[in-house]
């Protein structure tokens, strides 16, 4: 083998860098249109909402639904909206951030302990209760609402806040999002090793899992939230006290004014105070975002 031919050889032996990342990348213009007309259909309902909260009364009713007034009334309704009938709406917040706060925290903190646990430890009716958990998934909330509310009312809970809050703290998707992704993010033999070094269960759990698990965690926290933020059913059937209501059936109370003789439209301060009611929900989705979206792809890719 001569000293020429020895370069050919190395070079035919090296491995062939992946040139596919310099290769434009190919568009579809059927999915381009399908993603835009998805787009427009999503942000339509949210551009007419914001719009229209810039508008009065009479401006609601004789302009064009995707424009602007003549006059700018945003700051006026939002003014109208807090101290409406003595500052109700504020009252309808807070008890929602009440509800959210206790409800969708303690199901979090629940579906946590839970789902690690049944993760990580082995005990007899596992099975059975993977498959209790799968079933209740698998119910809709509105089926339990009717049961739920005579067992509410026989405990003599209906009309309090323990009726919003006592449903809210479980939650079967949450627990098993939780278990998946325990099972996933959380190695047995780091949980081992703590185990041999003389860490409690407890000190193993905090110090250890629960930091792999926060992305997970988040996941869940940000569907309970969701969830109990926009919780109609459940309050309309259980609460009649105008002081306990949140800003679900509030709003809606609202909006039933203009119904009947002698009514009093209200519909611009629905509309401001529905825009109001959505602020929490984008600015907590803005911020917990990074943590959503890893939770959310755990597991899909695997080593």
């Amino acid at each position: 083998m001569t000293a020429a031919t020895t370069p050919r050889l190395r070079r035919a032996a090296a491995p062939r860098l992946d040139t596919r990342a310099d290769r434009p990348v190919r568009r579809s213009p059927g999915l381009t249109i399908a993603m835009t007309l998805f787009l427009v259909y999503s942000l339509v309902p949210l551009a007419w909402l914001v719009i229209n909260a810039t508008k009065t009364q009479p401006g609601l009713l004789d302009s064009f639904g995707l424009w602007f007034a003549d006059d700018f009334a945003l700051v006026d309704n939002v003014r109208q909206v807090l101290t409406y009938n003595d500052g109700i709406f504020v009252r309808w917040f807070a008890n929602t951030l009440l509800y959210v706060v206790v409800g969708a925290g303690g199901a979090t903190v629940l579906a946590t302990f839970a789902g690690y646990g049944l993760a990580k430890f082995d005990f007899p009716g596992k099975r059975a209760v993977f498959a209790v958990v799968l079933g209740s998934i698998a119910i809709p909330g509105t089926a339990l609402a009717v049961p739920t509310f005579l067992m509410f009312s026989e405990l003599g809970l209906t009309n309090t806040i323990w009726a919003i809050i006592i449903p809210s703290l479980i939650s079967p998707f949450g627990l098993y999002l939780v278990w998946i992704f325990a099972q996933d993010s959380v190695p047995t033999e780091v949980l081992e090793a703590a185990r041999v070094d003389g860490a409690s269960e407890l000190r193993t759990f905090l110090t250890i899992a629960l930091r792999m698990m926060v992305p997970g965690i988040v996941t869940v926290l940000l569907f309970a939230v969701v969830a109990t933020w926009n919780n109609y059913f459940l309050p309309l059937i259980m609460l009649n006290d105008p002081a306990l209501f949140p800003l679900t059936i509030g709003l809606q109370n609202w909006n039933a004014q203009a119904v009947g003789v002698g009514s009093t439209p209200i519909f611009h301060l629905v509309i401001t105070g529905s825009v109001l009611t959505i602020l929490p929900i984008v600015v907590a989705f803005l911020l917990l975002q990074r943590y959503w979206q890893s939770g959310l792809t755990a597991g899909s890719v695997k080593a």
